[in-house]
């Protein structure tokens, strides 16, 4: 099955048929893996996303909740309080999406001007929130994590990744649709980084197209993650070209969305890779004709 090639939120229509779409990753914590407290401070968040919408990035995601290893849960007072300002400032300026495993926080959210439900724990967090996207008719995104944050990385083991992970999601996406979600709202994530190994999360980049038996649009988020600093012995912060490698495969492998830190260097970079992967596709298909 080919993945869906539009996705409607409530500020537009995401079309994956020509280009790989950029998310922008602005975390509103204390204690992120990448961004340390770099955003914690609203004004200073909302700066940020503007600035990554100036850059190109097709899609913002606000988090208020390190999802780090090991990171602590924090109360749904609180996540409002760090993620609505900065929603309500950006909002009507690009499609926003709001990366929570509570349903609270989610609908909060939407009605702030959030336009998409980035869920990692693909709706089994928050038995609300599969509820919640069908109430807004929003698009959902469903991500794969062995156990959660605080214990996922605890030597992650799996008989067959893909498999195990594909069974994961299409039990999550039967959640989603049973609750009244419409398919063609829904996104899938492999889940880079949340419950794997640096060799499983080579594997997820590699084998990436495995993810179109669902039929569903994909989004890869290998931006900075600890596979690539193991890689080249090398902090968050000097990750960039790591990031673009897997950014790169991850396009050509099947990705119809990239999340991402560096947007204004990942646009040009999946720009390019569209262009290549366009030309590839062109070709197959003369050679088809022929």
């Amino acid at each position: 099955m080919k993945s869906k090639p539009r996705n409607k939120t409530r500020k537009g229509i995401l079309d994956f048929k020509n280009r790989t779409a950029v998310m922008g990753i602005v975390n509103i914590t204390p204690d992120s893996f990448s961004d340390g407290n770099r955003f914690f401070d609203n004004k200073i968040a909302i700066k940020h996303a503007l600035e990554m919408i100036q850059n190109g990035a097709d899609i913002i995601d606000i988090g208020g909740e390190s999802s780090r290893p090991g990171a602590k849960p924090v109360s749904v007072d609180e996540e409002l309080k760090r993620t609505i300002p900065v929603i309500s400032a950006i909002a009507g300026k690009t499609i926003i999406s709001i990366d929570t495993v509570k349903a609270k926080v989610a609908e909060e959210a939407l009605k702030a001007g959030a336009n998409i439900i980035n869920d990692i724990s693909a709706l089994n967090a928050d038995p609300e929130m599969a509820g919640v996207a069908a109430k807004y008719k929003c698009p959902v995104i469903l991500m794969h994590m062995l156990g959660s944050p605080q214990t996922m990385q605890a030597n992650p083991a799996y008989k067959n990744l893909y498999r195990e992970i594909i069974s994961y999601l299409k039990q999550s996406i039967k959640k989603a649709v049973r609750a009244g979600v419409q398919r063609k709202n829904i996104i899938v994530d492999p889940g880079i980084g949340f419950g794997k190994t640096v060799e499983h999360n080579l594997q997820l980049i590699a084998e990436m197209r495995k993810l179109k038996s669902l039929g569903l649009p994909i989004l890869s988020g290998p931006s900075r993650k600890s596979f690539i600093g193991k890689i080249l012995d090398l902090p968050a912060d000097q990750r960039m070209e790591g990031t673009a490698a897997a950014v790169v495969c991850s396009i050509m492998n099947g990705a119809n969305i990239i999340r991402v830190h560096d947007v204004k260097e990942m646009v040009r970079i999946a720009r390019i890779t569209d262009a290549i992967r366009s030309m590839k596709y062109e070709k197959m298909n003369n050679e088809g004709r022929t």
